[in-house]
């Protein structure tokens, strides 16, 4: 009898630790998924959402993007540091950063000039290094030409890029609020490149933009 008692105790005990066990499986499962998802955003991928027209007509408002953090290194988050480099932007990428101005905001904007590149504009036309870009993808909507003295936005320079910066424009040129108002980029700030559209919600058509979803971004 005794030995029965015992077996059922056994049991019993068995049958409690059952679902503390599970119970403790799960959460470990959750904490898991949850630092993987912080690594993944800090240091591979994040996604952001294009809230402006100022990089039009390439990025749409609405459009749901996905960056490349890996791309220019490994940074510290907060601090900045760049823990492995491995690589620099390039003219013509589309990379997000802090707004300079605004730290806790972010930008998306074009390189078109690196460190040591000299930048003028003169007359809406973007010459670097004395050679006119030709972007396909730049669009004017305003015919009128503002005289340096009164606004950067289609006369400036010629500067030279810094160390360590970048100067970076919108697409949309005559609406765009980039480095010709506000100054370069410093490396440290540059949250990664935009690479592809996953998502594009059309507020106005109250719709899904199919058509851009999947495209990759240049």
């Amino acid at each position: 009898m005794k030995r029965k008692n015992k077996d059922d105790k056994s049991e019993a005990e068995k049958q409690a630790a059952a679902p503390k066990s599970r119970l403790r499986e799960n959460i470990e499962a959750i904490i898991i998924a949850v630092i993987l998802a912080l690594f993944i955003r800090t240091f591979i991928i994040q996604a952001f959402k294009i809230p402006s027209g100022s990089m039009l007509p390439t990025l749409q408002i609405g459009d749901h993007i996905l960056v490349n953090k890996f791309i220019y290194g490994v940074k510290l988050p907060y601090l900045n540091t760049n823990l492995i480099p491995v690589g620099e932007p390039e003219r013509d990428a589309i990379i997000v950063f802090r707004y300079p101005e605004e730290p806790d905001k972010d930008f998306i904007k074009r390189v078109i000039a690196v460190p040591g590149d000299v930048l003028e504009i003169r007359n809406k036309k973007v010459f670097v290094n004395h050679e006119p870009l030709e972007h396909p993808y730049a669009v004017y909507t305003d015919t009128h030409v503002i005289p340096a003295q009164v606004n950067p936005r289609d006369n400036l320079g010629p500067i030279t890029v810094p160390p360590d910066s970048y100067f970076v424009m919108g697409d949309n040129r005559d609406n765009s609020y980039d480095s010709r108002f506000w100054g370069f980029v410093d490396a440290s700030e540059i949250r990664g490149k935009a690479f592809i559209i996953y998502w594009s919600w059309d507020s106005n058509q109250f719709g899904v933009r199919w058509n851009r979803i999947g495209s990759l971004i240049k």
